[in-house]
């Protein structure tokens, strides 16, 4: 056997069919649509949009959004071929196993931990900034110390954990172990009431919208790569590519769902074109009613971008000062941000669980992870495991930005999806598909030259942290994976012990000639992650120099 086994479709599918031992099945295709948008809709469009507008794009945040969404399609067409195929949990996990093999199904299912654990941490903390807000606006202050991390420090404050972050946590996580059925009927309450606002801020800031604030499209370039002018449109679409995380959790849904061939196609591709136009017409109002440099300045303030815009909704006086014309829907759109949030937390932790459940149950995690709750028929174990790390990490782990942290990882597992198309199309030609991708290997191609050209426009720093979560899934997958796998049976492979060896080796290399590219970029003066890089290749290079003696004695 070698770690490139590829799990076969019809075990994949009898798994499936497994209804009295495997996950319920209650989703619909409107269910679906409702799960994609609710998880798309969310930290991206109401507070990324106008950072990547002030910071990068100008007004050409729009361009953005579009090349983000073009990126998005692709992969969305390769992921919608996939799941009418192969309707199970797992996500782009489970299409690398049947395609690409254990190896790479590990390192893709890896990647997406990251993804969904790191981007749920991440929207709880803004969830707390924003409640936060919420009660400021009613006149009721919240200790500060319990909305901050040990790390942070505001006014001469000091946070001790970051509460109503683990509580938004803790109550989805309860939510989704009663079952997705229960989950999704709130989930579909939420994306109306706040679809329903988004709709509401465009339809009354479209008559603000000002000329002269959309003039220039592009800004001038700066005189720094990514900052303005075309390579900023581009850095602030691998930005903004955050705000369209979720689309492709639908897929981790499918063993959930009642006709997957049919629902999955239209949950995935329906959710992205309704966000899609959605983020274009409310980007070109906001940065309309208010120019885009409003957006700028410092201090994390996440409500900032949409509460300008709010502010700019009015008519000027003698003087020039703009009186709100709606002052009521600043505390709107807050609580359509709360909302929004509760939402993408949700589809997170579920995404998050499923792939854990796939994966356990494939051998490559303890089984713990894929035992089903004998009434609820959900992962319940997988989901308090993440429950509390979320928790912890939501709690004491400031939430500054990372969605380029997550928008990498997720460009990393599209990139794989869009390879994997090619692959089963060329092995597996005639296989029954409910939907097929389009112009193959051109959209496939395209998909992957996209999000590539996205993942390098965004800083070094990123990928250093992407290679070093790679380098502890390698770990894993070494002393753990190998050795439990149910179809890798022979775990003493030399050569398999060879290959994650040298995979290993080369992500070190990697790692260390990044540690070093980003510490002598002009203007980066962060000593911290550039030791911490050379301190992990330093480890690694020995644990795998060392693994790959030991498989030559072999």
């Amino acid at each position: 056997m070698s770690i490139f086994i590829r799990k076969p479709i019809d075990q994949l599918l009898a798994e499936t069919s497994d209804t009295e031992h495997g996950l319920k099945k209650t989703l619909s295709s409107r269910s679906l649509v409702a799960l994609g948008i609710g998880a798309i809709i969310g930290a991206g469009l109401f507070s990324i949009t106008g950072l990547a507008a002030a910071n990068y794009a100008g007004p050409g945040i729009m361009i953005s959004f579009i090349i983000a969404a073009i990126g998005c399609a692709f992969a969305g067409l390769c992921y919608a071929e996939f799941a009418s195929m192969i309707p199970v949990a797992g996500s782009a996990y489970t299409y690398s196993y049947a395609t690409m093999g254990e190896f790479i199904a590990w390192i893709i299912g890896w990647d997406l931990v990251l993804e969904y654990a790191v981007g749920a941490a991440t929207v709880a903390s803004s969830w707390s900034g924003y409640l936060g807000k919420l009660f400021s606006s009613l006149g009721v202050a919240l200790p500060q110390e319990l909305m901050m991390t040990p790390f942070d420090t505001v006014n001469g404050v000091t946070g001790i954990m970051n509460l109503p972050a683990v509580f938004i946590v803790v109550l989805m996580s309860l939510l989704l172990i009663r079952g997705t059925s229960e989950s999704a009927f709130v989930n579909t309450i939420i994306v109306i009431l706040k679809v329903s606002i988004v709709l509401v801020f465009i339809v009354v800031g479209y008559k603000f919208i000002r000329p002269e604030n959309l003039q220039p499209l592009i800004p001038e370039n700066k005189g720094s790569f990514g900052e303005f002018g075309w390579t900023g449109v581009i850095r602030a679409a691998a930005l903004v590519f955050f705000a369209y995380i979720g689309f492709d959790a639908v897929s981790t849904a499918a063993q959930e769902t009642k006709n997957p061939k049919k629902a999955m196609p239209i949950g995935i591709m329906g959710s992205l074109i309704i966000c899609t136009v959605l983020y274009i017409i409310f980007a070109y109002v906001m940065v309309g009613v208010a120019h885009y440099t409003k957006f700028g300045g410092v201090g994390g303030d996440h409500l900032a971008p949409v509460a300008i815009a709010i502010e700019h909704m009015g008519y000027p006086d003698a003087n020039g000062v703009i009186t709100p014309a709606y002052p009521w829907l600043n505390t709107s759109i807050i609580i359509a941000i709360l909302l929004g949030y509760s939402s993408v937390i949700l589809v997170m932790l579920m995404g998050q669980s499923r792939v854990f459940y796939s994966m356990s149950k494939d051998g490559l995690l303890p089984k713990i992870f894929s035992t089903i709750h004998p009434k609820f028929r959900t992962p319940s174990s997988s989901n308090l495991f993440f429950m509390i790390f979320v928790s912890l990490f939501a709690a004491f782990v400031p939430g500054r930005v990372v969605g380029e942290m997550t928008s990498i990882g997720t460009l990393f597992a599209f990139i794989l999806v869009c390879i994997g198309v090619l692959i089963l199309r060329k092995k597996m030609p005639d296989a029954p598909r409910a939907f097929r991708v389009p112009l193959v290997p051109l959209i496939p191609v395209l998909g992957v030259l996209v999000c590539f050209g996205m993942m390098a426009f965004l800083p070094f720093d990123t990928w250093i942290r992407l290679i070093v979560w790679m380098l502890i899934g390698l770990d894993v997958y070494l002393f753990y994976s190998m050795k439990h796998s149910t179809l890798n049976t022979d775990h003493r492979t030399t050569k398999g012990n060879k290959t994650v060896a040298w995979s290993g080796l080369i992500l070190t290399l990697a790692l260390s000639i990044i540690s070093f590219l980003h510490h002598y970029t002009p203007g980066v003066e962060d000593l911290g992650i550039f030791y911490f890089g050379l301190g992990v290749s330093a480890i690694h290079l020995m644990i795998f120099g060392y693994k790959l003696v030991a498989s030559g004695k072999n």
